[in-house]
């Protein structure tokens, strides 16, 4: 199942497409690169929080990072960075990031919810943003401080293609998924999944089933960080039948990857970037689920200079093109299948396609 040319998904889909703890961050300006010799020089500091998978971790961490490098090679501004390696570097290194005067601090996942929360209150004259959450620790449908944004993305969207296109491509009729940790932006991407493989089985008859995931609990690693356990996770799946696999887990992801290049009859699906790209597995890739964070992290940084900070949260989904597919591998997708995606995208925007699990 090697695979060195990608084809479009199909037409319309493809068109969606380092400082240790309390140190103070990693700074530079757009005079580092000749490439951004050209941009001038903006009176504006924007700094970034790597959660524990740092910031070559080949996925969102990575991601974010490189919007923020583009907006110093572009805007002109001046950028830091700190990254983290344990759950205990969150603090610390926002308050690290504070101390060396950013004016907006962007923190990277989930788990740094609270430590943002903390620091955006403890200091409300920073502007801060946080990717892939709420920051509402409350749990009152509100972010729990008015200086931050929201970054999120409806991963569910592209996640039902992926799962629909995955029902097509499998032949043994057994798809899987698992997890790095039971949470909201974790389990978004295995609700849609498990959602497209259910309308691929309505719509066309079929009987496929996907482990791992069952719209309410399933199967977790319990870190982003440990790729043995993404390896083993997969390896039973693969001895269960399963031939295709989507990890939601960052660098675990990659021990994944390892075990069904090591079978050599089964598909990995990429999240977060286009793993034929970001990762040493791209034969082995049926697609990726595409959470576009680098744009995200641009976006905000411009429109933060350009007309002053806001806390509307920024949702990226299949309309605005803030989530998408990368191209499939050549042949592995029925033909009628990479058709059904225009109508099904369709319907996903305008709302009568739902992306709910409705088992």
């Amino acid at each position: 199942m090697k695979n060195t040319i990608r084809v479009g998904a199909v037409a319309a889909v493809s068109a969606l497409a380092l400082a240790a703890c309390a140190s103070a961050p990693e700074e530079t300006t757009s005079s580092d690169t000749a490439t951004a010799a050209a941009a001038p020089s903006v009176d504006y500091k924007a700094c970034m929080v790597s959660d524990s998978g740092g910031f070559d971790d080949k996925s969102f961490n990575q991601s974010g990072y490189e919007g923020l490098t583009r907006a110093g090679d572009e805007l002109g501004v001046t950028i830091a960075s700190a990254e983290s390696s344990s759950e205990a570097d969150f603090a610390p290194n926002i308050d690290a990031q504070v101390a060396a005067g950013c004016d907006l601090i962007i923190t990277v996942g989930f788990l740094l919810s609270q430590a943002t929360v903390d620091a955006a209150i403890a200091n409300p004259d920073v502007s801060f943003a946080i990717i892939d959450d709420l920051a509402d620790n409350n749990y009152d449908g509100k972010t729990d401080a008015p200086n931050i944004k929201p970054i999120t993305f409806e991963t569910d969207e592209a996640s039902f293609l992926a799962g629909y296109a995955a029902a097509g491509a499998t032949k043994t009729g057994t798809l899987s998924t698992f997890g790095g940790m039971n949470i909201p932006s974790v389990t978004i991407f295995m609700n849609g999944f498990l959602a497209g493989a259910d309308y691929y089985n309505a719509q066309k008859g079929g009987d496929v089933k996907v482990l791992g995931w069952d719209g309410k609990d399933g199967q977790f690693t319990g870190d982003f960080e440990d790729q043995s356990k993404g390896q083993n996770v997969t390896e039973e799946f693969l001895s269960q039948g399963a031939d295709v696999v989507l990890p939601v887990a960052g660098p675990v992801g990659l021990g994944a990857a390892a075990a069904v290049q090591s079978a050599g009859d089964a598909w990995l699906i990429g999240v977060d970037s286009d793993w034929t790209k970001t990762t040493d597995y791209g034969d082995i890739v049926l697609t990726s689920v595409l959470k576009n964070i680098s744009n995200s992290v641009f976006d905000t940084i411009k429109t933060t200079i350009d007309s002053g900070f806001s806390a509307e949260p920024y949702v990226g989904t299949l309309e605005n093109e803030g989530v998408g597919l990368a191209d499939f591998a050549a042949g592995a997708v029925p033909d009628d299948v990479v058709a059904d995606l225009d109508t099904i995208k369709a319907g996903i925007i305008d709302g009568s396609i739902s992306v709910d699990v409705t088992k």
